[in-house]
């Protein structure tokens, strides 16, 4: 979960963040086992990067729920577009 990997350096933030999930503040709408083959399809078009399995489980999350906002310090992302042609809109700037 790329918030346990941006807050790794804080003691205790990928527990506290963990601790949400189970008590159902954050909610994580994706089910793989339905999702396989546009997973696949978006890590074959983006073998070039290439792209990680995560990042195209979030590719496809947003296609699934319709918007582009994204957490994320992964500069992959400025080149990813999700329903084909929108690019990511990043909520914090990449690193340069």
């Amino acid at each position: 979960m790329e918030s346990c990997h941006i807050l790794r350096r804080f003691p205790g933030a990928p527990e506290a963040v963990l601790a949400n999930l189970e008590q159902g503040e954050f909610e994580i709408p994706f089910a793989l086992s339905e999702a396989v083959s546009e997973v696949r399809a978006i890590m074959r078009k983006y073998r070039d990067i290439p792209a990680s399995f995560a990042d195209a489980c979030l590719v496809h999350m947003a296609n699934e729920l319709d918007t582009g906002d994204i957490l994320t310090l992964d500069s992959d992302f400025v080149t990813y577009r999700w329903r084909r042609t929108r690019p990511f809109e990043m909520l914090i700037a990449p690193a340069r």
